[in-house]
């Protein structure tokens, strides 16, 4: 008797990216630090896979997370269409994770995100401000141990902050999504694992659109 599949819209996309990329399904599994096992059964349909794996392989393999939500069969709202952005289109799935995962009460919203950002605004341009983020960054990143366009993006805005490299409204923007990944409690706090730095990954695509 054969095993019971499930929709593999996931495995296919994993195996598309793993091919552009040539990872093989050990390398992502060392990556990602899930099983091998776990990994060959998520992409050969024979596993569902969970949120932080979907997490995990997103960080790896350098694609926005809504991706795999969408392909891993993840409730997406009706009215997401053409007119949403993928930031939009992100914050519903992660409202509908948290919500099923009962690990978190509020409501998660980019205007969270953004009213926490303008807070932060005000704080980066003290001189208390750019030294907390000068001492605490690198700290921050050896806690975090993680790797993707997230961090990579994050180490680039901090070599700007660091050497100047920008208007002085770019840099105030850059120096508040610094503090947002540095603090710990912010609108997902970071404890809530494998979710607290969701926000935070967030915050650096409205300040990076901004910027551009």
């Amino acid at each position: 008797m054969t095993d019971v599949r499930i929709d593999n819209n996931l495995g296919v996309l994993l195996k598309k990216l793993l091919k552009e990329r040539s990872f093989s399904m050990r390398k992502l599994s060392e990556l990602t630090e899930i099983d091998k096992a776990t990994v060959s059964r998520i992409i050969n349909g024979k596993r569902k896979a969970n949120p932080e794996h979907l997490q995990k392989f997103a960080d790896c393999l350098g694609v926005p997370i809504v991706e795999l939500f969408v392909a891993a069969g993840f409730p997406i709202e009706p009215k997401q269409t053409k007119e949403y952005s993928d930031i939009h289109t992100s914050v519903y799935s992660i409202q509908n994770v948290l919500e099923s995962s009962n690990l978190y009460d509020n409501k998660f919203s980019i205007a969270s995100v953004e009213q926490q950002l303008a807070n932060y605004k005000q704080y980066v341009q003290t001189e208390e401000g750019k030294d907390y983020i000068l001492k605490s960054f690198d700290e921050k990143l050896r806690k975090v141990g993680s790797i993707g366009p997230f961090i990579n993006r994050l180490k680039d805005m901090y070599e700007k902050f660091c050497l100047k490299k920008g208007t002085h409204l770019e840099l105030i923007l850059i120096g508040s999504a610094l503090i947002y990944f540095i603090v710990p409690v912010d609108v997902i706090p970071d404890y809530i694992f494998p979710f607290g730095f969701i926000d935070d990954a967030m915050a650096i695509q409205i300040v990076s659109r901004l910027l551009q």
